[in-house]
């Protein structure tokens, strides 16, 4: 994407200064045309002796007809966008060459001043073509007029001109030749330079642009009549997304003008929340006055449900660095109660009903240690580290360690299974393995009907619409309401008595980590099914791919 858009650059630019050659070359073709109009005057006209006249005429008049034929196709011929440039100037400025100088064999007393008429041809092919090539013209066109100089020698006509004009003149095609191609090249720079500023200025407005789009906070941008010029994304599903075309902010959000009005006569922003639609979360607007010299007003729209969700993960934020600290001052005492109920435990003289006591409290204690151990992992979560796994194979070792390091109950049943074999996924086996096992123990303690044991299945398959590999748990419990569902995943939320509401937001955070997705699905037959959803390896590799190759692209 990086190069499309720098080729695209380099392409405009390169366009651009195409496009300025063509211009110079256009009045160049425009001043050849005049050339050759005067050289018709010379040859045809009845001019004073003393101002034109013609040594040799019927050259001067068949260069002139030729000359006239020349310039007239390559006026015709440089309107043709279609044609390469450089052919044409060269072409032209060798044909302005020969017919200058045949003209300057055929008058009698101006030779100099029908040379001189070369100086601009220069100029232009020095402005147009590269150095070696503008020299080697102006050399050339030095050496014919040398030599046209020494052939008049011969037959005397050149009786009256002086050798050092034509040195001179020589010099000066070849002085402004170089000079015009310096002049030519800085200007092309010039141009360039700003073809490229105008086209990063375009490329920045379209950016803001797209970043006003997509911003989740509403923009409105609208004249003091209440007209709305511009709006965004955001914005237009605020107002309920009314028909696009002549919209007047009374018409609808009329609360909203109101407070417009109010601020442009009282100013400030007022912080009471409105409702601009139905079934549209209310919002607080901000007003700004987008210039002085026309009355346009931005309106901002900051959504209040968007404010209330930044506020909540701010006070988890900061609850869960306080739940930390206050979980680390109670993980010390703590392991004194429990290591001193151990040692009480162990003594033989300890009555039966003390015993009994003390099972109490070392339960407890592990209770809340296992509530701190929960708090700290949501506070200290580490750095996912994903690899490749076989999740068909992790499956069914993940069963067996579980049920070899956890003890079972008379009639529960824990179990895997595997649509197929060799499913990949890419992700942190850890914290996965501590996704599903939260997931396990909730299916055990919570997934069954009073009086049954639980029955839970841990299985993995392929989602059939998009072939997402998942890993499943179900159980055959009562299931969870759809009320109770909608908040299972928030911090602290628990419909149990012992539970602490954070194993399966922090189970969800661990997923979200692993570029994985963790939901409930209702199940039709009862019962309930978690399922972590993981991302491929092949996927997680094209996602990566573009982003590798726009640093490539971006590295020199």
């Amino acid at each position: 994407m990086i190069d499309n858009g720098l080729h695209e650059r380099k392409s405009a630019v390169a366009g651009a200064g195409d496009e300025a050659l063509r211009r110079e070359l256009y009045f160049y073709t425009l001043y050849r045309a005049l050339i050759a109009a005067m050289f018709a005057l010379l040859a045809f006209g009845s001019l004073p002796e003393e101002w034109g006249g013609m040594a040799r005429p019927l050259l001067g008049r068949v260069d002139a007809v030729l000359y006239l034929i020349v310039a007239a196709a390559l006026f015709v011929v440089g309107r043709d966008p279609q044609r390469r440039l450089f052919p044409q100037v060269m072409a032209g400025v060798v044909m302005d060459i020969v017919a200058t100088v045949a003209m300057v064999h055929a008058v009698q007393h101006i030779h100099m001043g029908v040379a001189m008429s070369l100086v601009v041809g220069f100029a232009a092919a020095g402005a147009i073509l590269p150095i070696r090539t503008t020299l080697a013209l102006a050399l050339f066109g030095g050496g014919l007029l040398l030599t046209e100089y020494l052939f008049g020698r011969m037959d005397a006509s050149g009786a009256n001109r002086d050798f050092i004009e034509v040195l001179v003149c020589a010099a000066a095609y070849v002085a402004i030749a170089k000079l015009g191609n310096m002049l030519g090249g800085q200007t092309r720079e010039s141009h360039a330079l700003a073809e490229q500023r105008t086209a990063e200025a375009e490329n920045l407005s379209l950016i803001n642009e797209l970043i006003i789009k997509r911003m989740r906070t509403g923009v409105l941008v609208v004249d003091a009549p209440g007209v709305v010029h511009l709006h965004n994304e955001a914005a237009w599903g605020l107002l309920g997304q009314p028909a696009l075309g002549h919209v007047v902010l009374g018409d609808v959000a009329p609360a909203l003008a109101q407070r417009l009005y109010r601020w442009r006569v009282k100013g400030g922003n007022e912080s009471k929340p409105l409702s601009l639609a139905p079934d549209m979360p209310e919002v607080i607007p901000r007003f700004a006055r987008l210039s002085t010299t026309a009355e346009l007003f931005v309106i901002f729209l900051d959504d209040t449900s968007m404010l209330s969700r930044r506020a909540e993960e701010l006070t988890l934020t900061n609850l869960g660095r306080l739940s930390a600290s206050i979980a680390h001052e109670i993980r010390n005492p703590l392991a004194a109660i429990s290591y001193s109920a151990q040692l009480l435990e162990e003594s033989p003289d300890l009555p039966e009903a003390d015993r009994r006591l003390v099972e109490i409290v070392l339960h407890h204690c592990n209770r809340v240690n296992g509530i701190i151990e929960n708090i700290l992992n949501l506070s200290r979560r580490e750095r996912s580290r994903p690899e490749p796994i076989d999740v068909s194979n992790w499956v069914f070792r993940f069963v067996e360690e579980y049920k070899a390091n956890h003890h079972f109950e008379e009639g529960q049943e824990l179990r895997a299974t595997a649509q197929m074999q060799g499913l990949s996924a890419m992700c942190d086996p850890a914290q996965l393995n501590q996704v599903v096992s939260c997931l396990v123990h909730n299916a055990i303690v919570h997934g069954h009907l009073p009086g049954e044991p639980a029955r839970v299945t841990v299985a993995t398959r392929q989602l059939p619409d998009n072939g997402q590999t998942v890993i499943e748990v179900l159980d055959r419990g009562p299931g969870i309401p759809p009320k109770v569902a909608a908040t299972i995943f928030e911090p602290f939320m628990t419909t149990h008595e012992h539970g602490t509401g954070l194993g399966l937001y922090i189970a969800r955070q661990l997923c979200e980590a692993n570029q994985a997705t963790l939901d409930y699905v209702p199940t039709a037959g009862g019962g309930s099914c978690f399922r972590v959803a993981l991302t491929s390896a092949r996927r997680l590799e094209q996602a990566r791919s573009p982003l590798r190759t726009a640093q490539g692209a971006a590295v020199p």
